[in-house]
């Protein structure tokens, strides 16, 4: 299934080494605690590890 992702509201980069081995729940909290931003909301936030070729990408979607 493919998504529009243009129309999403907003895009965090999370700047700094995130531990990748943190799953979707882990990288959650993070945003919830440590940014006090709506992990849930109509964003996507993006996260890099210690090794520059690896990346995470966190978005809830809501299908109807």
């Amino acid at each position: 299934m493919k998504y529009d992702y243009t129309a999403v509201k907003n895009i965090y980069i999370i700047c700094g080494k995130t531990d990748m081995r943190k799953g979707i729940d882990g990288l959650a909290t993070l945003i919830q605690d440590s940014f006090e931003l709506d992990p849930y909301g109509d964003s996507i936030f993006l996260f890099s590890g210690w090794s520059k070729d690896r990346y995470k990408c966190l978005y809830f979607a809501v299908f109807v």
